[in-house]
């Protein structure tokens, strides 16, 4: 007589899959499937980012600092003078104060979103210049 090698209780087919199997199987395929729709979501987001100008007030204070006189006050206009047609929409102010009476003045930029309904700010920067060639502003002893 021959004994039988692969005898299993219970009359088990050794070739099917349980259900928890396949249950499992499903819930490794979905969990993969929708990680990888996640990556492609966002790298389809960051694609979109980088079509976006970037919007930095620093190219206004580069332009600024090739002068050698400052007046106080207030000076805004469109940045697209600067940077073309995909920047129209935003807007830019600075504000010449000075801060010492030794010619020493701050400039406050800031660029504005036109396109939307309350204009947020986009960029915001601050910075000293000395320009000893410029007129005597208000706190110049000789200005007053």
């Amino acid at each position: 007589m021959k004994a039988r090698l692969n005898t299993r209780p219970h009359g088990r087919n050794p070739r099917a899959f349980s259900l928890l199997e396949v249950m499992v199987a499903i819930g490794i395929f979905f969990m993969a499937v929708f990680s990888i729709l996640g990556l492609v979501s966002s790298s389809l987001e960051n694609a979109r980012h980088l079509k976006r100008p970037i919007v930095d007030a620093g190219v206004l204070a580069g332009e600024l600092s090739l002068t050698n006189k400052l007046v106080e006050g207030l000076t805004s206009g469109n940045l697209s003078e600067f940077l073309g047609k995909a920047y129209q929409g935003y807007s830019w102010t600075y504000a010449v104060t000075e801060v010492q009476s030794n010619k020493l003045f701050q400039v406050d930029f800031i660029v504005q979103d036109n396109g939307s309904y309350n204009k947020p700010v986009v960029s915001k920067m601050s910075i000293l210049l000395f320009r000893p060639q410029s007129p005597a502003g208000s706190l110049d002893p000789m200005g007053r």
